[in-house]
C-alpha cells in the first residue's frame, strides 16, 4: 500500500465539514528591530527583494474580510506575526480593529499579538488592554540564557528592554502568556526557566524547541537556516539535542505536577493530557494532520505554513485568490495529509504515537534503523518525556473521565515522588 496515498474517513470529513482554519498574517513581513540567531524568518526578506513594506490598508481590508466570512465559526481569531509586528505602528492596527467591527456581523472578534517585547510602552499597552488583545511575549528564560540569542540589530543584549515591556503590560492589565526557545543555552535548566517564569507573571508557557540547518553564504555575515538536507548546511549550534529537549521538559514537568496543576499552564503538558483524554490536542504539531493554519505575508502571499515559507508551498494571493479557496485547495489538503502520510513505518509502531503524532514536519530531520526518511530529530526526546508523563497523564485523564479537577493528582504525585 502506498501509504502517501491514505485516505481515512476523518480526512474525508475535514474535507466536507464547515469551513475552520486560522491565519497567521505578518503585516510588516519578517522585518524586525532583532537579529535572533536562531530566527528562521529573517531570511524570508529575500523573497521580497530584501524590501518589506507595511500591509497597505486597502489590503487590510480584504484580509479580514476574507478571513471573517470564510470561516464557518462564531469566534474569529486574528494572529498579528511577524518579523516584530509592532513596527506597522499603533495607528495601522487602531484601523484593523476598525475594520474588524465593520464586518464581524455577529461573529466575536479575538485578537492575539507575538512580540518581542522591546516596543511596548503606556499607548500600546491601552490600546491592547481597551480592545482585549492577548500578547504573547517573546522571552528565553533568565538574563543570560535570553541574551545567548536574542540580540538587536547591534548585537546588543535585550533582556531589559523585555522586562520593561513585561512589567508594562501588567501595570496597564495587558493579558500575556510567554513563548520561550529550548535552545542549547538552555539545556540543563528546565526547573530553573519555569520558575523565572512564574517570577514575572506568567500563568500560559510555551517551549519551542530550536532544531535549525544553517548555510554560509558568500557576502552575508548572518549565516541562512535552511530547509533540511541542503547542500552544504550543517545544524546550527544553537540547536537543543533530543535528549536535552525531552530532560528540560521533564525535569520541568516534576515541578509543575507537584503543586501547580490548574494554576501555571504549560502548553505541552497540556497537549500531552489532551492525548491522553483522547481529545484534540489543540496544537497542530500533535494531531494527526495538519493544513489548518495558513500564513499571509504583508503583500497578500499565502503559504501552507509558518515553518514552509519558500516558494514551493506559496499557495496564491488574496488579491487575486480568495482564502476559502486556497484552503480548500487540493494542494493544502496534500499538504495536511503529508504530515502522517510521509512518516516512517516504525513511527506507526511506537507506543507514543498516539501522543506524538510524529510533532512538526519541519524537525524531520533523521533516518530510522532501517533507513526510512522523515524521523523526528527530537524523537528520542519526546520518547524520554511522554514516558515520564505516562503515569501521572493516566491519572490525570482518569480525573477527568470522572469529572474531577486535574489538579487533585498533585496529591498523589507527591506520594509517588516521596514528598
Amino acid at each position: 500500500m502506498d501509504r502517501k496515498k491514505i485516505l481515512t474517513f476523518n480526512d474525508a470529513w475535514k474535507k466536507n465539514r464547515p469551513t475552520a482554519f486560522s491565519t497567521m498574517l505578518k503585516p510588516i513581513g519578517s522585518r524586525c528591530n532583532l537579529d535572533c540567531h536562531y530566527c528562521y524568518y529573517l531570511d524570508k526578506a529575500d523573497l521580497y527583494g530584501g524590501t518589506q513594506p507595511t500591509m497597505s490598508l486597502e489590503l487590510l481590508e480584504e484580509y479580514i474580510r476574507q478571513y471573517i466570512t470564510a470561516n464557518d465559526v462564531d469566534i474569529i481569531t486574528f494572529a498579528w506575526h511577524g518579523g516584530e509586528p509592532l513596527l506597522a505602528g499603533l495607528d495601522w492596527y487602531r484601523k484593523a480593529v476598525e475594520i474588524q467591527k465593520k464586518y464581524a456581523g455577529k461573529k466575536r472578534i479575538d485578537n492575539t499579538l507575538q512580540t518581542n517585547g522591546t516596543l511596548l510602552n503606556a499607548d500600546w499597552c491601552d490600546f491592547f488592554h481597551e480592545n482585549n488583545f492577548l500578547i504573547g511575549v517573546s522571552i528565553d528564560g533568565p538574563r543570560d540564557i535570553h541574551d545567548a540569542c536574542r540580540l538587536n540589530k547591534g548585537g546588543e543584549p535585550t533582556f531589559d528592554k523585555v522586562m520593561r515591556g513585561i512589567e508594562m503590560m501588567e501595570q496597564h492589565n495587558v493579558e500575556f502568556n510567554t513563548l520561550s526557545t529550548v535552545n542549547h543555552f538552555s539545556e540543563g535548566r528546565g526547573v530553573e526557566v519555569y520558575r523565572f517564569m512564574k517570577a514575572i507573571g506568567s500563568h500560559y508557557m510555551q517551549f519551542l524547541p530550536v532544531v535549525e540547518y544553517v548555510k554560509s553564504v558568500n557576502g552575508v555575515a548572518r549565516p541562512y537556516i535552511v530547509p533540511p538536507h541542503t547542500p552544504g548546511s550543517a545544524l546550527a549550534d544553537w540547536s537543543v539535542s533530543a535528549v536535552g529537549f525531552g530532560r528540560f521538559m521533564t525535569d520541568m514537568f516534576d515541578d509543575w505536577v507537584l503543586g501547580d496543576v490548574g494554576t501555571y499552564f504549560v502548553q505541552l503538558f497540556d497537549v500531552a493530557l489532551a492525548q491522553w483524554a483522547g481529545v484534540q490536542p489543540g496544537l497542530c504539531s500533535f494531531c494527526e494532520t495538519c493544513g489548518d493554519a495558513l500564513v499571509v505575508e504583508h503583500n497578500g502571499d499565502v503559504f501552507s505554513c509558518d515553518h514552509y515559507v519558500y516558494p514551493e508551498y506559496k499557495l496564491g494571493n488574496i488579491g487575486t485568490d480568495t482564502l476559502a479557496a486556497i484552503y480548500k485547495s487540493k494542494e493544502q489538503f496534500r499538504f495536511g495529509l503529508d504530515k502522517r502520510n510521509n512518516l516512517p513505518s516504525e513511527c506507526f509502531r511506537c507506543k507514543y504515537y498516539f501522543a506524538c503524532r510524529g510533532e512538526c514536519p519541519k524537525h524531520r530531520f533523521d533516518t530510522t534503523a532501517k533507513g526510512e526518511p522523515n524521523l523526528n530529530t527530537l524523537c528520542e526526546g519526546y520518547k524520554h518525556f511522554f514516558s515520564h508523563v505516562d503515569p501521572y497523564m493516566k491519572y490525570m485523564a482518569d480525573l477527568l473521565a470522572q469529572k474531577k479537577a486535574p489538579a487533585l493528582v498533585m496529591p498523589w504525585a507527591r506520594l509517588r515522588m516521596g514528598y
